[in-house]
């Protein structure tokens, strides 16, 4: 195989930016407001889930208008974002990708199915295998994910989001009631998987309060004024290569935005963490992990080795997870770690079972 390499040049960059917030938070009118001066004045798309939502700024804003009904499983917002951009718009709207996550046929409803095909209602058996119920929605989620970072037209995915409290226990080690603030409802690290996203709130309609923002998109986005059209331009000049330029620098961040923006960059404590499906490293309906580092080499090999004892190379758990060994994460090594571990469950049961068919037929047999 030839690889060439060239001088590294900023060009033709697609951006995917979250809106997250929960209704009255302005998401929906802020992700139009970016779409406009991302597309520079031409028509953008918008994929609906609302029940049609969208159309109430249809006399606000310029844009074609396409349903998506359920379920909303990964593989039918791949195809809808796909056909947008293969039409050729510069922007997408997706309002809402929260859908996606806790919506009928969504990641959740199907790893019940899931659930339900494996151990029907033996309470026991569904306990064993409540981890390996998780595969094939997770697996159909990342590939979305990674499918996203082919195309071409800017992405602007809008999130619903509810407050959120847990149990903990204080300095003198009562257990109290704690308020999380906004969560997203989405799948926990996608938030971080974006170019950009931003926590907005019914008390500041449409002010950014950024949960992922990186340092080269600070000059184009306010913290202190709510997102418009001429924040959406300024990010489509410097995804085109050219240098963002500001009259005079950007007002400090006000303290209340800091701390409202620090409740959810916090990671959730895994001893303080609810559930909603009961598996602690997925189903939390709302949680947000903290951004994801690379996992090592020898801890992957491990893993890889250990799969492979159950009869899985490689090639076949990179397909099936979604992404090479070399952009595996450390919080990709816990899942697969958890999965590995139905798996063997689920192996020792199908397992015992047989034997204990095969005993049964020689009973049978003998007393012939």
């Amino acid at each position: 195989m030839t690889i060439t390499f060239r001088p590294a040049v900023r060009e033709n960059v697609g951006l995917i930016i979250g809106m997250i917030g929960p209704s009255g938070s302005g998401k929906t009118f802020s992700a139009m407001r970016l779409a406009s001066g991302l597309s520079n004045g031409k028509p953008f798309a918008v994929i609906d889930t609302e029940s049609r939502r969208a159309l109430h700024y249809a006399d606000t804003f310029k844009f074609d208008h396409g349903e998506l009904h359920a379920p909303f499983r990964p593989d039918a917002y791949d195809e809808a974002i796909k056909a947008a951009d293969k039409a050729g718009y510069p922007v997408i709207v997706v309002d809402s990708c929260s859908h996606e996550w806790a919506g009928e046929g969504g990641i959740l409803d199907w790893q019940e199915e899931e659930l339900d095909r494996m151990a029907g209602d033996d309470y026991r058996k569904r306990e064993a295998c409540k981890m390996a119920a998780w595969i094939k929605p997770k697996m159909s989620h990342k590939q979305m994910v990674q499918r996203l970072l082919q195309v071409k037209a800017h992405l602007i995915l809008c999130f619903r989001a509810e407050e959120k409290s847990g149990m903990e226990k204080d300095k003198t080690g009562k257990t109290v009631i704690v308020q999380k603030g906004w969560q997203p409802i989405c799948e926990k690290n996608m938030p971080y998987e974006l170019t950009m996203s931003f926590l907005l709130t019914p008390d500041r309609p449409g002010v950014p309060q950024p949960v992922k923002l990186q340092e080269q998109h600070r000059q184009a986005v306010k913290l202190d004024k709510p997102l418009d059209e001429q924040a959406g331009k300024l990010l489509a000049t410097w995804a085109a290569g050219k240098v963002v330029e500001q009259k005079k620098p950007l007002d400090a961040v006000p303290s209340a935005v800091k701390q409202a923006a620090a409740a959810i960059q916090q990671p959730p404590k895994p001893a303080a963490k609810e559930t909603v499906s009961g598996d602690p490293s997925e189903g939390d309906l709302t949680g947000v992990a903290a951004e994801a580092v690379p996992a090592d080499d020898i801890t992957k090999g491990k893993v890889v080795h250990a799969f492979a004892q159950i009869g899985f190379t490689l090639p076949a758990m990179e397909k099936e997870y979604g992404k090479p060994m070399s952009e595996w994460m450390e919080s990709d090594i816990h899942e697969l770690r958890e999965v590995l571990k139905a798996m063997k469950i689920e192996q020792a049961n199908a397992n015992a079972k047989a034997m204990a068919a095969e005993m049964a037929g020689d009973q049978q047999g003998t007393e012939v």
